[in-house]
């Protein structure tokens, strides 16, 4: 079921220009839906991390290179190269028990959140209850969703980068990734919380509320303009064959064949990551970053963004980009395609 299937569902009368969606056969209760939310996206969530995360590896690893030495990698293919002869395609998976777990809450709290802003967007009385979510409206409430599944996200990806990253050697050179120390998480929890205390589990949090915030409006609403366009396509495609209206209703509330929803999610999942980017990249500096500012306290976000242009210009902050987007069109479009296919074809009442 697609993100404004509710909002239909009090209506009745389904829309296809303001909400491209499945209609549920009848109302279901708030607790039905918050809990397929839950378990939905954390399945969705758990596939979509195993497709992408060697992807994420090299992405945080070609972010990660410290300004005051001599860069690892001369890019992506030459990051994979190292990382693989180093310890093996496996080697690309090292600290995923942790991001596993952050992608099941990451994605359960996305679906989650996105349905309580559109629960809020009707209490507070800024949209009808009896009509469809307009595309604005869910662009809003995909950046509502983020800024607060952001603060979840931080400290688990906080720990994820920090075994993903080569340390530095006792000579104090960057170690290459044949020198990556294999560390576990719960080793990394410790280290946290012994030089920074619970505070130190939100350092970067700024970088991640940028992204999630700017980044999740892109994925559910672009998701939702493409879902959209598709359904306008298929009608005026069978209108020209004169179907029937019961073909035509059809067409405006049920699932799109199988290519289009890959591409619905592929798509959002490339804005999410390409328009938010230069936020990660600072964000992913500062989590891994073993150099401090003035008075030895940690670098802020605008301390790490003015070294990082100082170091390398504009460049410095697409640092992994196309690596990013690129794995990130099968990654969403399959965590749209389980998550709409979970609900529709196993909804739990």
């Amino acid at each position: 079921m697609s993100l404004s299937a509710s909002a239909m569902a009090s209506s009745g009368a389904p829309s296809v220009l303001a909400a491209p969606s499945v209609v549920p056969a009848k109302p279901r209760a708030a607790a039905t839906e918050v809990t397929e939310d839950v378990l939905y996206g954390s399945i969705a969530g758990v596939i979509g991390k195993y497709i992408e995360y060697p992807f994420d590896t090299v992405k945080v690893r070609l972010q990660a290179q410290p300004d005051h030495l001599p860069q690892l990698y001369r890019g992506p293919i030459d990051c994979f190269r190292q990382s693989i002869h180093a310890d093996g395609l496996l080697g690309l998976y090292r600290g995923i028990s942790a991001p596993l777990v952050g992608a099941a809450l990451e994605t359960s709290s996305l679906f989650l959140f996105e349905r309580l802003g559109r629960d809020t967007l009707v209490w507070s009385g800024f949209c009808p209850r009896d009509v469809p979510l307009s595309l604005p409206a869910l662009w809003f409430t995909g950046a509502f969703s983020g800024m607060f599944t952001s603060f979840l996200l931080t400290p688990i990806e906080l720990i994820k980068c920090k075994i993903q990253v080569p340390g530095e050697t006792a000579s104090g050179t960057a170690a290459s990734a044949s020198a990556t120390v294999h560390r576990r998480p719960l080793e990394v929890v410790r280290e946290v919380y012994r030089q920074e205390g619970i505070r130190g589990f939100w350092h970067g949090q700024l970088g991640t509320l940028i992204r999630e915030a700017g980044g999740c409006a892109a994925w559910f609403g672009g998701k939702e303009t493409s879902t959209m366009l598709f359904r306008e396509y298929n009608i005026r495609n069978a209108k020209k064959q004169q179907a029937s209206p019961e073909i035509l209703a059809k067409l405006s509330s049920d699932q799109l064949p199988l290519w289009q929803q890959a591409l619905s999610g592929a798509s959002a999942g490339m804005s999410y990551n390409f328009l938010f980017f230069p936020a990660d990249t600072v964000k992913s500096r500062m989590q891994t970053s073993t150099s401090y500012g003035p008075g030895g306290t940690r670098r802020t976000f605008m301390d790490e963004t003015r070294m990082l242009y100082k170091q390398a210009g504009i460049r410095g902050f697409y640092r992994g980009c196309g690596v990013t987007v690129a794995r990130s069109a099968p990654s969403s479009a399959f965590i749209f395609m389980v998550f709409d296919g979970l609900k529709t074809h196993f909804p739990l009442a």
